[in-house]
């Protein structure tokens, strides 16, 4: 009786934080999301577009800023960012859109991330323009410190780090090891309990060592998981390309139209291409930043493009592959979602190899998206209590590890639904606020750059 009486308040509190969720993730804050990458695009002459060749090659380049101020190259700052930002998010996440938003939702997801790159880079500038040493010797940085030390703002930067704090327990933390469970258990009829154990050992080996060791696992696992899936990917469509053209026509087509929803309800599809691709790349949530601040360079306007490459790489590539794919599958209207849809896409259009591309793919994209966000809930901690807050943080974000391969997370879910999305509002308003420092920076470093090279935008 006792039990039954504790599952309906649980149900009930789950059921609440749910609509909390769908409030927080609703238009005002979308809009301001597309609205704030929107406004920077303007400001800065569509930076993005034009400046992407040259951030590409800053952020793969051999030759980094390596003996300037920081406690990771460039590139592992990025790979740690890309760690946290490639997850469930670019398969089941991408699955979920397209069921609830249609195939046109793919667009608007693309849409999100091209103006979201502004917003990644303007995250990056204050990162590094407004960081400092702690007392450990390490670089401090992200939206909590440049709200305080940019805009004297507190109690504002305070409710950032809480939100963050409690969402990378979630999110980031224990919703990841449980679809690396589902996964083990699914495909090889692995309990629970025993991926946990194992996941946890290995979680701990990586985020006790803090973040040297974080950035030098990122820099290995994200970029072959990353090349595998794409590659696999590509692979799959254009074994299908015949397939291509009517599902790129019917994205197009379907952004405008919202006919693959019911009642042809274009705001529908607006709002889930929006959100998954908000959730997928993290644009404007301030989370990049975090780990942006940690890179070894003296130039902000150098990290900041940098940054901006991870919202390209997550979304217009390989949450692209997901997509495209599942448009070209067309089983998104048989009442699967998530990553299962994805996984029987792709097994549809490659037999056999298809869906353990995805599954694969789904255990080590959530794998590092653990080690990467353990970072920013670290940090937020460590702002909100002090440096005596780290250690007891990692201990408690590896049981959460453990706690997400053997708990329901519908709750959860609903938590760090909530708590993600919160996370925005404080740094949209840093980013807004200061945006004209953001455009001061651009401005000074693309003069130099055309003095320096003659209008020839090469890496320094």
């Amino acid at each position: 009786m006792q039990d039954s009486s504790l599952n309906a308040v649980m149900t009930e509190i789950t059921h609440i934080l749910n609509q909390v969720g769908g409030f927080v993730w609703g238009p005002i804050l979308l809009i301001l999301l597309v609205g704030t990458g929107l406004y920077l695009t303007i400001r800065m002459g569509a930076l993005q577009f034009s400046m992407l060749p040259y951030a590409l090659k800053l952020a793969f380049s051999r030759k980094q800023d390596d003996k300037a101020p920081g406690d990771i190259s460039q590139f592992q700052a990025l790979m740690t960012a890309l760690a946290a930002t490639i997850g469930t998010g670019n398969i089941a996440g991408v699955a979920t859109a397209v069921v609830l938003g249609g195939p046109g939702a793919i667009f608007w997801m693309w849409a999100s991330a091209l103006v979201g790159m502004a917003t990644k880079y303007a995250e990056g500038l204050l990162a590094i323009k407004y960081r400092f040493k702690d007392k450990n010797g390490e670089m401090s940085g992200g939206p909590m410190h440049y709200i305080e030390r940019g805009l004297n703002m507190k109690w504002l930067a305070m409710s950032f780090a809480f939100f963050g704090m409690i969402a990378a327990l979630g999110t980031g933390c224990s919703v990841q090891s449980n679809s690396v469970a589902h996964a083990f258990n699914d495909t090889f009829g692995v309990p629970n309990w025993i991926t946990g154990t194992i996941l946890s050992v290995v979680t701990a080996l990586v985020v006790l060592g803090g973040i040297k060791k974080i950035a030098r696992a990122a820099s290995i696992i994200v970029p072959v998981m990353a090349v595998l899936y794409i590659l696999g990917g590509l692979f799959i469509i254009l074994s299908n390309i015949d397939k291509l053209l009517p599902a790129l026509s019917l994205i197009f087509s379907d952004a405008f139209t919202g006919a693959a929803v019911a009642g042809g309800a274009i705001g529908t599809v607006i709002r889930y291409g929006v959100a998954r691709g908000v959730f997928s790349n993290e644009a404007g949530l301030g989370t990049a930043p975090i780990a942006a601040a940690a890179a070894k360079t003296d130039v902000p306007v150098k990290q900041a493009l940098v940054s901006m490459t991870g919202t390209f790489i997550d979304t217009i590539v390989v949450c692209s592959i997901t997509g495209i794919a599942l448009v070209m599958g067309g089983l998104y209207t048989q009442g699967t979602t998530g990553a299962a849809l994805t996984s029987q896409t792709f097994d549809a259009l490659l037999p056999g190899p298809g869906g353990w591309i995805v599954t694969i793919g789904l255990i080590f994209f959530a794998y590092s998206t653990i080690l990467g966000w353990s970072f920013y809930g670290e940090k937020c901690a460590q702002y909100l209590m002090g440096e005596r807050a780290i250690f007891p943080y990692r201990m408690i974000f590896i049981g959460f590890v453990m706690l997400g391969t053997v708990a329901s997370l519908e709750l959860v879910w609903a938590v760090s639904d909530v708590f993600n999305g919160l996370m925005a509002f404080p740094n949209l308003i840093g980013i807004a606020l200061l945006s004209g420092v953001v455009i001061k920076e651009t401005k000074e470093y693309r003069q130099g750059l055309l003095n320096q090279k003659n209008g020839k935008l090469t890496p320094d």
